[in-house]
């Protein structure tokens, strides 16, 4: 069904190539210099991006596909996104399940000279396979197939299948969650985009050079933080998209669900499992994504024997809109707010 319908998406675009190559012969004809084009799927590269070219801005276009909250889960491009990236100079995704469409849009590129950045390829080594966590309910639970029975080894053999499977298929593609990976994909960003403009690279890379020590000052103050903290142990009452933050810093987690679960309801045991943790570990604070409805998060501070436990947010980027970019929405004070809130929980 899914490829059926981005083939379907591929052809409306190729016919709106046809369309908009003659329509652009005179325009182009026209113009002296053409803007460098860049296109984003998501709104941290998009920033990223931005923040590179500060000082030269009138000599790109910067398009963000993923502009009105869906995130890249969900995601699917439209023809005109198609002839977007077809035509782009730079393209940059994430390289995850998620991105399956992206193969066949670039095989229609019309930009022969156009550069790709997988950010999952620009990691290698780094990136991190999905893993299923100790109470964290699985795609296939089902609960008339759970059997209350189950003894604890039969608990942990069915944990550590999952975990394995799971680390065998999917790589997590949450990568922009770690201010480290950050420095990383900024870097290559910069490289490219200097090649793009060579005149200027000298101002891309001053720019990326004082955007990363940015990042690294941020990075410091989150070490210092967990370091400070009087726990190091959160509960997530919802999808959890947060693995390679939590690694940088050595924290330990249970989630309701891995971060690119389509899940939406948590069973009884998985509920149970997770106010069990909040209880003995007196944890004051049950998190949950944003856009979060928090009924999950409510249920396992509800189920907690009395926890005095509080939900709260963490912002993972994924719902960003064109909206909040324009008010003033970036990438670092996401991550800063993001820091202040794991204060809370781990305090």
């Amino acid at each position: 069904m899914k490829s059926a319908k981005v083939f379907s998406i591929i052809c409306a675009a190729i016919f709106c190539l046809f369309v908009l190559a003659g329509c652009a012969k005179s325009t182009k004809s026209a113009q002296q210099t053409e803007k460098i084009s860049i296109v984003c799927t998501t709104f941290p590269q998009y920033d990223w991006v931005k923040n590179i070219i500060v000082g030269n801005e009138d000599k790109f276009s910067v398009a963000l596909l993923m502009n009105k909250g869906s995130d890249l889960h969900n995601y699917q491009p439209a023809a005109q996104d198609m002839v977007r990236i077809a035509s782009s100079d730079l393209f940059i995704h994430i390289g995850g399940n998620s991105d399956v469409w992206v193969k066949d849009s670039l095989k229609e590129a019309t930009n022969k000279n156009m550069v790709v950045i997988n950010l999952l390829e620009t990691l290698g080594n780094g990136a991190k396979l999905a893993e299923t966590v100790e109470g964290m309910q699985d795609e296939h639970h089902h609960d008339e197939d759970c059997d209350d029975e189950h003894d604890h080894e039969e608990q942990e053999r069915v944990y550590e299948e999952h975990s394995d499977h799971a680390r065998h298929n999917h790589t997590d593609e949450h990568v922009w969650l770690s201010l480290r990976n950050a420095e990383i994909f900024v870097s290559k960003i910069a490289e490219v985009v200097a090649d793009l403009d060579s005149a200027n690279k000298d101002a891309y890379k001053a720019n990326a050079e004082k955007y990363t020590a940015q990042l690294k000052e941020l990075d410091a103050e989150y070490t210092k933080a967990v370091a400070a903290s009087t726990r190091k142990t959160i509960v997530f009452g919802d999808r959890f998209p947060f693995r390679y933050l939590v690694d940088d810093y050595g924290l330990e987690y249970f989630a309701a669900f891995s971060g690119c679960s389509a899940e939406s309801e948590a069973s009884f045991e998985t509920i149970a499992f997770l106010a069990d943790k909040v209880s003995s570990l007196n944890l004051p604070a049950v998190l949950t994504i944003e856009k979060s409805d928090r009924k999950i998060a409510q249920s396992i501070i509800a189920n907690a024997g009395g926890s005095k436990a509080e939900v709260l947010e963490l912002d993972s980027m994924q719902s960003v809109t064109s909206k909040d970019i324009e008010a003033g929405a970036n990438y670092l004070d996401v991550m800063k707010k993001n820091l202040g809130i794991l204060k809370k929980a781990l305090n």
